[in-house]
């Protein structure tokens, strides 16, 4: 699962912190964070199987690049679509077809994988599919957290989430890289399908209240609304804008890294991948300092600095553990920045269009990073690796020009960590 959860805007305030643990005494809540966990960790460890496939079946930059695109560009087919429905149609209905979908996908490339059938391009085929069944899920997914937590503990909800993804992003890559290594890449893929049985048990169960009549609009009637208002908001427009930005440049250590892990084999990828995620989540409960002492635009500029100098070090630097520690600290950079964005995304429009615009801001993140990823590997395939990340680092700094134009937000952010399918 792959999935945004975000945190809202709000007035600087001074949060108690026993009160970070709070949604969990609430057993709706407890149920559904302990299920997403597991299933962010299957998630990871399906990432790493199939980056690590690709490069067993073909050497090629462009198409190890392509397993990241494949997994993003269903963005561009139905994110709008899944936006307007979210706004329109029982989400706990969407959900679990989307889930399901999902178990279908990638317990059918397990079993093709075992089957020793699978190629380049059912690889990228059946990760399009996955993809294809998380973004229908995400925008419904994040429209249900205040239905499952009291209003008061929407802020602290939301970081738990947050919190569990990274650790489900720490953990899982690390757990995927031994049992690639111990049991192959198919039996990763089946234990990913396995993971979202969790989920899919708690939205059954679920006893969902009614949120009123189901909207007579048409899908392209809301789609077009979502727009007219996105064209009448600048918030709206700035936050896209810087979010495409950062997205067109960041993906390349995402479309990369399994050929820059190749020579430390399949658990060596697992870690590093596992070392980023420890970064974001050390990065994550750091915001809040940061947030005392730095303007939100201040914190994305300073992240976006050090985001980039990792990615120029992840081409260069060859031995195991100062690599690690490269993307540890780009995995704390890499959080800073999504958080902002994620707030902003969250609260730049009003309730009755949210689902809307977040899709349009997930087609700007997913979207961005899908076209990168295709754009990155092909340029490494004609100039190296270790060139187009220079370059990637140097189209990082480039994108800093778009902060005077474009601020995230005048108010005041509280940057509780936020959660990003990679």
């Amino acid at each position: 699962m792959a999935d945004l959860i975000h945190t809202p805007i709000s007035d600087r305030q001074t949060t108690r912190p026993a009160s970070a643990l709070a949604p969990l005494r609430e057993p709706l809540f407890r149920s559904l964070w302990i299920a997403a966990v597991i299933s962010y960790t299957g998630t990871w460890m399906q990432n790493v199987g199939a980056g690590w496939m690709m490069t067993t079946l073909t050497m090629s930059p462009f198409k190890v690049g392509l397993v990241q695109a494949a997994a993003t560009v269903p963005v561009f087919l139905v994110i709008l679509p899944a936006g307007a429905l979210a706004d329109m149609v029982d989400r706990r209905r969407l959900l679990l077809f989307a889930q399901t979908w999902m178990v279908f996908a990638s317990a059918a490339l397990g079993i093709l994988t075992l089957m020793n059938v699978v190629t380049p391009w059912i690889l990228l085929l059946f990760t399009f599919l996955l993809g294809l069944g998380a973004v229908m899920n995400d925008p419904a997914w994040q429209a249900i957290t205040p239905e499952i937590v009291s209003g008061k503990q929407h802020a602290s909800a939301v970081a738990l989430n947050s919190a569990g993804f990274n650790v489900a992003r720490a953990v899982g890559p690390a757990l995927g890289g031994l049992v690639v290594a111990a049991a192959g890449c198919g039996v990763t893929f089946l234990l990913n399908a396995l993971s979202f049985a969790g989920v899919i048990l708690f939205l059954y169960h679920w006893k969902r209240r009614s949120s009123g009549p189901i909207r007579s609009e048409r899908v392209l009637q809301a789609i077009a609304t979502g727009f007219r208002y996105v064209r009448q908001s600048s918030t709206v427009k700035s936050v896209l804008i810087r979010t495409v930005s950062f997205s067109l440049a960041a993906s390349a250590i995402w479309a990369l890294l399994p050929i820059i892990a190749r020579p430390h084999g399949a658990t060596g990828y697992g870690f590093l991948v596992g070392f980023f995620g420890a970064g974001a989540l050390v990065g994550a409960a750091i915001l809040p300092r940061l947030k005392r002492n730095l303007s939100v635009d201040a914190v994305v500029g300073f992240a976006i600095g050090i985001f980039a100098l990792a990615t120029l070090a992840a081409g260069q630097v060859l031995p195991f553990a100062p690599l690690c520690a490269i993307l540890f600290v780009g995995g704390m950079a890499w959080i800073a920045i999504l958080a902002c964005l994620n707030v902003a995304a969250q609260t730049m429009s009003p309730d009755w269009v949210r689902a809307r615009c977040l899709s349009m801001y997930l087609l700007a993140l997913q979207g961005g990073m899908a076209l990168g990823s295709t754009a990155w590997g092909a340029l490494a395939s004609k100039i190296g690796v270790p060139t187009a990340l220079l370059v990637s680092a140097i189209a990082l700094l480039a994108g800093l020009s778009t902060i005077r134009r474009h601020r995230l937000s005048a108010r005041d952010l509280e940057l509780a960590p936020s959660v990003v399918r990679d």
